[in-house]
């Protein structure tokens, strides 16, 4: 089987109008505009960077959601097209009377796949939107397996693990750290990419929201847990790096021949991890 070509992803931290779709809608054009020209292919945004994330309400938040597709994916799509490229961004989604914080995966002929946040934190929108409903999942861009989570995802080590043993070359965490997630966002996208041995992606987003700061500090690790690119905690910026699939795909490490060789996917042990497995109960 031929491997995929090596892929140049870009990520865009970004501030954030809460409620303005169309103001958030024009900048994540824009900067798709931006990354394409310096030879990105996809391009990743944060967590809700259609909406804002800070409502005070259900009621509020459904006013800015969106079914997928919607006006705003067609909007994305037409400038995927224009540019050849694919982008993943977060946003409100709406299906029927539910509400789920959302992310979307689009290429030049419409949607390849999204997702609805597993994990929610009482925090933000995520007190009121509906937990998501469907099994992680592997969507495929230029040959490269993407998988998608959204920020709280993040913190649950079988999240990463889930999608990496789907078969993911690179995880996407579109993300809305505050202040005190400052410990996340230097030490969560370098774990999950070497326990699992693939890339891993955090684009969070800048400015302050309803009293929440949030503070930047997206970042991109190789499949060996090192830090490729990262950007500051409080600017609007893009940052860059080149996704090999073929080393995510190389799960055993040989750093000795026949005396130090690690393969953390070979090597589990899952039935001793049946605790993990364990229903949840009303008192836990």
């Amino acid at each position: 089987m031929n491997m995929p070509s090596p892929l140049r992803i870009a990520g865009v931290q970004m501030d954030v109008k809460i409620g303005d779709v169309a103001a958030n809608r024009a900048a994540i054009v824009g900067q798709m505009s931006v990354a394409a020209a310096e030879g990105a292919r996809l391009v990743v945004f944060p967590e809700c960077a259609l909406t804002g994330y800070g409502f005070e309400s259900r009621e509020e938040a459904l006013a800015f959601a969106e079914p997928i597709p919607g006006p705003s994916v067609q909007t994305i799509e037409s400038q995927c097209a224009k540019l050849g490229i694919a982008a993943v961004f977060g946003l409100l989604e709406r299906d029927g009377d539910r509400l789920f914080n959302a992310c979307v995966l689009v290429g030049p002929s419409g949607v390849i796949g999204s997702y609805r946040k597993v994990h929610l934190p009482f925090l933000g929108v995520d007190r009121f939107a509906d937990p998501g409903d469907r099994p992680f999942a592997i969507q495929e861009y230029e040959g490269l397996r993407i998988g998608m989570h959204i920020c709280y995802d993040g913190a649950f080590p079988e999240s990463g693990r889930v999608l990496s043993l789907l078969g993911a070359d690179v995880l996407l965490l579109p993300t809305n750290w505050p202040t005190h997630s400052e410990c996340a966002a230097i030490h969560m996208i370098a774990c999950r990419a070497m326990e699992n041995v693939v890339y891993a992606m955090a684009v969070n987003r800048v400015g302050e929201e309803r009293g929440f700061r949030f503070i930047g500090r997206s970042s991109i690790a190789g499949p060996n847990g090192e830090i490729l690119q990262s950007a500051s905690p409080d600017a609007e910026e893009i940052f860059y790096a080149e996704i090999d699939p073929a080393r995510s795909r190389q799960k055993r490490l040989i750093r000795v021949p026949g005396k130090h060789e690690v393969d953390r996917i070979a090597d589990r042990r899952p039935e001793f991890y049946t605790e993990l497995v364990r229903p949840k109960q009303p008192q836990d």
